[in-house]
């Protein structure tokens, strides 16, 4: 078994899932991408990763569905036979709506891929990352937003209190796998420009909220990507139970 460490990254087909997985591989990783339903996405991510020599593999799973979260971390393990690191980047976001308008479909979309799915991603990690389990170790970095602790009032207050949910679960989690070797923070994007608002149907939306954005511009799926990679990196050793704001000062 190579000693060259291994990321998963949920949801890295695409935005800033795709850009962790090209900066970890620069960095040194062997990196699992994985993907729900876009596996050209994913192929893309891959072969550019692998045309700079890297190393990489797609890998389907749609974090909403634990079945599908199973056998994503064993076909990690049949691929690698080995994990250091886990980014649970996956997650959705829906069209803007008051609560009094949301379905009760939608809340328990939102929370089981956001909330759930993070969960037990991260549940298979400890299983193979914690000194408990025999493992050597690693780092866990949970992807948040600034809509946690804004709200998002009249556009996404469901995706807003899933994310809250996530800044929780970094914290605790972090007191849990202290003394286990695994290291666990979180980032808060702010305004990124990437087409997860295009999924929530506001395209424009980054552009839109520049102006609001104390440095006056949206931030990049990369500049989040170096965040994210440096709390997975050894430079981050004696952090846990951070959450970082990448938000230019929003």
């Amino acid at each position: 078994m190579s000693d060259t460490p291994v990321v998963l990254v949920t949801g890295g087909s695409r935005g800033i899932g795709a850009a962790v997985c090209r900066l970890a591989a620069r960095q040194g990783w062997r990196v699992a991408v994985n993907y729900a339903s876009n596996r050209k996405a994913a192929d893309a991510v891959v072969a550019s990763i692998v045309e700079h020599g890297g190393e990489a593999v797609a890998i389907e799973g749609d974090v909403g569905k634990a079945a599908d979260i199973a056998a994503m971390f064993a076909a990690v393990d049949g691929h690698f036979g080995r994990l250091d690191g886990l980014v649970n980047n996956a997650g959705i976001v829906d069209y803007p709506q008051r609560v009094d308008e949301m379905s009760a479909e939608r809340i328990e979309r939102m929370l089981c891929v956001n909330v759930t799915g993070s969960m037990l991603c991260a549940a298979e990690a400890i299983r193979r990352m914690s000194s408990r389990h025999g493992g050597q170790g690693g780092a866990i970095v949970n992807v948040s937003s600034m809509a946690a602790i804004l709200g998002a009032a009249t556009q996404y207050v469901d995706y807003a209190a899933s994310k809250a949910a996530i800044d929780a679960f970094t914290v605790g989690l972090s007191r849990e796998l202290a003394v286990e070797g695994i290291r666990v923070n979180a980032v808060r994007p702010g305004i990124i420009e990437t087409d997860l608002h295009a999924s929530g149907g506001l395209p424009d939306r980054a552009r839109e909220m520049a102006p609001s954005v104390p440095m006056q511009r949206a931030g990049t799926a990369e500049e989040v990507a170096d965040a994210i990679l440096y709390l997975l990196s050894p430079s981050a050793s004696y952090i846990t139970g951070a959450i970082l704001n990448v938000s230019g000062g929003r």
